[in-house]
């Protein structure tokens, strides 16, 4: 497991192999949910702004569950950005990015990834200082294929894509240079989220941390 000891200077590249995608409508869930993902092995969680209860449960993660560095996703407004960060929020992702978000999420605090899935988006992010994205809808913006291109002439971006991506999937972007984590969903199926199967999420969490070693055996 991770410890996370400076969350404003760590990246959510860097956490973990995988960072799961929640979507919770319950906040009394959250905290046995991270407690649950965090004792697999994954160090950061995204908590998606899809829900009236997310805030909510950002909070109850941060405040009860400090050795997991959780973020907010789904960040589309600036008021999005300074709710989240109030929460606890430790990192912000946005599906995309405008200057005025990009500001926003800039003057945070936290990191932050703001969403990419064309070649003219990344640059003109690496023209403002950015050099760390999320690449969304992963798998139908051209998947590993697409980021392989990207490494040579842009070797100073580095992403986290989601997106269609499941455990079989995963390995091919996690070995590639330009590629720090993934996001995914597939640790938290949507049978044991309902019958609150922690035990099970945590079984798949370890699976989807054991992805790092791999990794490191077989790429960069």
């Amino acid at each position: 497991m991770t410890a996370v000891t400076s969350p404003a200077a760590v990246s959510p590249l860097d956490l973990a192999p995988v960072v799961p995608v929640v979507v919770l409508h319950d906040a009394a869930d959250a905290v046995p949910l991270a407690r649950a993902l965090v004792a697999g092995g994954l160090a950061a969680i995204e908590v998606t702004l899809r829900t009236a209860a997310a805030a909510d449960a950002i909070r109850a993660i941060a405040e009860e569950v400090p050795e997991v560095a959780v973020g907010a996703g789904t960040v589309l407004t600036t008021e999005q950005v300074e709710t989240s960060v109030a929460a606890g929020a430790r990192f912000v992702v946005s599906p995309g990015w405008t200057d005025r978000l990009l500001d926003a999420m800039r003057g945070s605090g936290v990191p932050y990834l703001p969403g990419v899935s064309t070649t003219s988006e990344v640059v003109a992010l690496l023209e403002r200082g950015v050099t760390e994205m999320k690449f969304f809808p992963a798998e139908a913006a051209g998947g590993p294929a697409y980021l392989a291109s990207l490494a040579a002439p842009l070797p100073r971006a580095r992403f986290c894509p989601t997106g269609g991506i499941d455990a079989a999937r995963a390995p091919d972007y996690l070995a590639l240079p330009n590629v720090g984590c993934v996001g995914g969903t597939w640790m938290l199926p949507a049978d044991a989220l309902a019958d609150r199967d922690w035990a099970r999420v945590e079984s798949l969490a370890r699976e989807a941390a054991a992805l790092r070693s791999r990794r490191r055996r077989n790429g960069p």
